[in-house]
């Protein structure tokens, strides 16, 4: 990733960190871990996203935190991690300590960055029965989601469907939730002409979307994620896309892809919903409710951005000691999980802070 170039002319990085990962999607004991260790069963998974080595002697790993389910663990704090080194003259991993190396979680916005895509369902049911409800909601939504102050690492763009073969923007990304607020409260009753439902339309493009905008950061050397969040008070009318293709869409996302649905009502078809938002789905049964269970998505969209983190700590690894082993362990209350890779010390030195 040519994020890893810049920030080797920019930081003086010592590029040669190669991510050995998870084994695979499974979790139980040591998966992927020197078997020297014995961490236990396995129930939080640590996806690595970047890594790179700054002199004189910090390492830095860029990772997701999920557990077994595929739920993001959010707000995990430095001494909820540990460390271990392996050299070339250790039998097995010594643990390293982590005020004495100056562990700690540092800002990512200087390498990351989330996008919120919300989309309404805008068709004749909803503007008639519960538009106020729905403006109110999402106007909440924005607030819980988006910072107070607009961060260029956190950008919202707006959405909305009816029966038209056309997902249509109501605004593009924007960090100003003022922005976002403003243009939810600007839909009336007249923005629709056709009252059909082009729902698996809309999750398809929506999916196009965040892919895009995931590649386009790439391209920026900037990690992304992107939520999917899709409101619908029914079932797809229009036709034009199957059933099929929409779920192998979210199916096949990109991993940094989130989906969350929310259905309102007794007409939506629940488990279709479910597969759709197959990170969280959440259910209205009247537009009563609907504020409280957008709340209840927004806790979990941006969890999905506070699962990211950016772990940093000085080695005492020193010049001379070419590639080490590393294992990241994570612990949140009872539920454990580790990720191993390695990094190489040229160039090491004291003075690391």
């Amino acid at each position: 990733m040519r994020i890893l170039q810049t920030l080797t002319l920019f930081l003086f990085v010592c590029a040669g960190l190669i991510s050995c990962g998870n084994a695979d999607d499974d979790f139980g004991n040591n998966q992927g871990i020197d078997p020297c260790l014995d961490l236990g069963t396995f129930e939080l998974k640590i996806s690595i996203q970047d890594e790179y080595t700054t002199l004189p002697g910090k390492v830095s790993v860029f990772f997701k935190v999920n557990d077994k389910s595929g739920n993001p663990v959010a707000d995990l704090s430095a001494s909820d991690f540990k460390i271990y080194e392996k050299g070339r003259n250790d039998n097995c991993f010594n643990p390293i300590s982590p005020t004495e190396s100056n562990a700690r979680i540092s800002p990512n916005e200087q390498i990351f960055k989330q996008n919120t895509i919300l989309v309404l369902d805008l068709s004749n049911s909803v503007l008639s029965e519960s538009l106020f409800e729905l403006k109110s909601a999402s106007v909440s939504f924005i607030r819980n989601v988006m910072p107070l102050n607009p961060n260029p690492s956190y950008e919202m763009a707006i959405y909305w469907f009816d029966g038209e073969d056309e997902l249509h923007q109501l605004q593009e990304l924007s960090s100003d939730r003022n922005v976002l607020i403003n243009a939810v409260e600007s839909i009336d009753q007249n923005i629709s002409q056709d009252p059909s439902t082009d729902l698996y339309g809309a999750v398809i493009k929506s999916t196009d979307i965040a892919e895009n905008l995931l590649s386009q950061s790439e391209t920026e050397d900037i990690i992304s994620a992107a939520s999917v969040v899709i409101f619908t008070d029914g079932t797809d009318q229009a036709g034009r896309y199957t059933r099929d293709a929409a779920l192998n869409k979210v199916k096949n996302a990109n991993d940094n892809i989130s989906f969350f649905s929310i259905g309102l009502g007794s007409e939506i078809d629940q488990a279709v919903l479910e597969k759709i938002g197959k990170t969280s789905s959440v259910f209205a049964a009247n537009k009563e409710e609907l504020e409280a269970t957008f709340n209840e998505i927004s806790d979990a969209v941006g969890g999905q951005a506070r699962s990211f983190y950016l772990f940093e700590y000085c080695s005492p690894k020193r010049d001379g000691s070419g590639v080490n082993q590393l294992v990241i362990q994570a612990l949140d209350g009872s539920r454990t999980g580790a990720v191993q890779t390695s990094f190489d010390a040229s160039g090491f030195t004291s003075g690391c802070q």
